[in-house]
């Protein structure tokens, strides 16, 4: 037979015959590489080419933490789980074996990585329950409930943290998160230290300690927020930043989580974006009737700018919100620029900054402003083009809100001057500044009446002395003061916060007193002689009301003082 008789036509079918054959052979190079290594560990070896998975086995771990950690549930009877592992070196491997061992009895195989991706090919078949769609956790509304009842004090928190045996990290999670939602926190923090890792919880503006972890639990609380805040999980020596949201019952609460690397790991801190507070009018954050007529009229005007001044943490952005929706109707356009978007109120185009990107204050309210808005709130004055620009906008027909970081209503006009905005601009753009800062309330249920000492009583009526005429005065003859007791309900005697405020008017005495370049002191001693009622004299007055101390009050604000020098 020729040579040419031999040759046979080409075949496609072959061709795929022939690849089959070698991935099959490389398949089987593989398997032997995982038998030799399970033989050098002394453990077992398994081929899943030949053994069925049990979805239920698989569904024990999650199929991003079965991911990371290289090992998957391939068998399940009663309290014996077996497993299939990759590496067991890997430190996630080795944390989750030790979480699964508190409450199963392994049995553990060494697979090849072809062998764990047939594994994960089942996840398909499992429907993802809602708490693992990344970007959200659900809580059922009955399972919430629950939490908020057993968890509505720190004592009852710490409790659930110690007896709590759910070997899921996700319920973990849930726990801390709905304790933190039980007692109104504000913010979680998660803390590495050498030998354990430190969890708690800002609540009225202090840092209360809950607990502490062991490092290896750590590691997967922490594997779970990254996931749920689509943050790098491999990532660990620089800063990162996302958010989530907790599905609550009916209600949405956002999450923002912030990362940071620090000497024993990653610390996190989870701030929450509690709704609620959306729900707070203007008469609720604790301004008085005399101030509160001023802030009405001031937001009335159909164009200026009202400053609210503070440092982080203050409730400078609650206050802004509660003005925003005092003057909003249909039939005007109100635009944000925010750093970053807090809560999300319906009516409004609400933007966010995104520096990376070339949009900042400053770009974002020059846009704003072709956008034909009524109203603007800039989240944050910080440089000289955002000041002009939002005191143009303030000059030409619009109604400008913003924050800016001063110590006092009175530093708000040279803290302008030095970002080298032009006096003659800042007196007829700026209408209205504001200082605030937030103090704890005494708890109602067992705060303690005291009758203030004769030095006590000499002191009070001293500073009342000094209030400007159109405050309104409390009533001195019969005075009671309060202290704290604490309870159940409550944390060391406080529940809850309200705002202490200072509103500085900007007159046309102060308007043309702005072109002499003039100092806080100065500015000060104008405002007071104009009317102006101090943080401290508003602290004062709602002390002598029983709805704080004078501890509290000086704590946040310094010392109250009779007259200003």
């Amino acid at each position: 037979m020729s040579l040419v008789a031999r040759t046979m036509p080409y075949n496609p079918f072959q061709k795929k015959s022939l690849d089959e054959t070698l991935k099959t052979a490389g398949r089987d190079a593989e398997e032997r590489e995982a038998e030799r290594k399970a033989e050098h560990l002394k453990l077992p070896y398994l081929d899943l080419r030949l053994r069925p998975i049990q979805t239920d086995a698989l569904k024990i771990i999650t199929q991003e933490r079965s991911r990371l950690a290289k090992m998957a549930g391939v068998e399940t009877k009663g309290h014996n789980l077996l497993l299939v592992t990759y590496d067991t070196e890997d430190q996630n491997t080795k944390t989750l074996l030790e979480e699964l061992q508190k409450t199963y009895t392994i049995k553990l195989f060494i697979v090849s990585l072809s062998s764990l991706e047939k594994a994960w090919d089942f996840y398909k078949l499992i429907p993802p329950p809602a708490e693992d769609i990344t970007g959200s956790v659900g809580i059922e509304a009955k399972q919430l409930a629950e939490y908020l009842e057993q968890l509505k004090s720190i004592a009852g928190l710490k409790k659930a943290i110690e007896e709590f045996k759910d070997p899921l990290v996700s319920k973990i999670l849930e726990v801390i998160l709905a304790g933190a939602l039980a007692t109104d926190a504000s913010d979680v923090h998660l803390e590495p230290e050498e030998h354990e890792v430190k969890f708690r919880l800002r609540i009225d503006g202090d840092l209360h300690d809950i607990s502490f972890f062991p490092h290896h639990i750590y590691v997967s609380i922490l594997s779970r927020i990254k996931l749920l805040s689509e943050l790098k999980i491999n990532v660990r020596n620089v800063a990162q930043d996302g958010r989530f949201t907790i599905r609550a019952g009916e209600q949405e609460i956002e999450i923002r989580v912030s990362v940071v690397p620090s000497a024993y790991g990653e610390t996190v801190v989870m701030r929450i974006l509690n709704p609620k507070l959306l729900g707070i009018q203007l008469e609720d954050l604790g301004i008085r009737e005399d101030d509160l007529a001023i802030v009405q009229e001031e937001i009335k005007k159909p164009n200026g700018m009202v400053l609210n001044t503070g440092p982080t943490g203050s409730g400078k952005t609650t206050t802004l919100y509660s003005f925003l929706k005092r003057v909003y109707n249909p039939t005007i356009k109100i635009i944000t620029i925010e750093d970053p978007i807090e809560y999300h109120i319906e009516g409004l185009s609400q933007t966010q900054v995104e520096p990376e990107r070339g949009y900042t204050f400053a770009s974002g309210l020059k846009a704003a402003l072709r956008q034909d808005p009524d109203v603007i709130l800039v989240g944050e004055i910080r440089d000289f083009e955002t000041a002009e620009t939002a005191m143009n906008a303030s000059l030409t027909g619009h109604l400008v809100f913003s924050t800016l970081h001063t110590n006092e209503a009175s530093g708000a006009i040279p803290r302008l001057i030095d970002m080298n905005v032009k006096p003659a601009i800042i007196g007829p753009a700026l209408t209205l500044v504001i200082a605030q800062r937030l103090v704890r309330k005494l708890c109602v249920k067992c705060k303690q009446s005291y009758t203030p000492s004769p030095e006590e009583l000499e002191r009070i009526k001293k500073i009342l002395a000094t209030l400007p005429p159109r405050t309104k005065k409390p009533d001195t003859t019969n005075i009671t003061l309060y202290k704290t007791t604490g309870c159940d309900s409550c944390t060391k005697g406080f529940k809850g916060r309200l705002g202490v405020y200072e509103f500085l008017r900007i007159t046309k005495e102060m308007e043309e007193f702005m072109q002499t370049s003039p100092t806080v002191t100065q500015i000060k001693k104008m405002a007071l002689k104009d009317g102006m009622t101090t943080m401290g004299h508003d602290g004062l007055i709602k002390i002598i009301s029983g709805i704080t101390t004078f501890e509290e009050v000086e704590s946040i604000v310094g010392k109250i003082e009779a007259t200003y020098e």
